[in-house]
């Protein structure tokens, strides 16, 4: 671990900084599909398991996703930080 990387304040807002990228993202996603596919006429409206497509794509594949991302980042970006570690003191 680089040295930079062991202060667990800058651990911190990394991390808090990914969680912001990953709300941003779920929302575009959401907002694109729900509002983009949704325009049309309701008579117009393609069905993918019963749910009409911009609902679909903007909150069940999208939870989906966010799921899979979500643990992918946590699996292999996020780090385990002890808390009972008193040597950082936050200035």
């Amino acid at each position: 671990m680089k040295e930079l990387d062991k202060n667990p304040f800058k651990i911190a807002n990394r991390e808090a900084l990914i969680g912001v990228i990953l709300v941003i993202f779920h929302f575009t996603w959401w907002f694109a599909f729900a509002y983009g596919l949704g325009k049309k006429d309701p008579a117009d409206y393609q069905y993918i398991l019963g749910f009409p497509a911009w609902f679909f794509y903007s909150c069940i594949a999208g939870i989906i996703i966010m799921s899979i991302l979500v643990f992918i980042i946590v699996k292999f970006f996020f780090t385990d930080i002890p808390f009972d570690d008193e040597e950082f003191e936050q200035s």
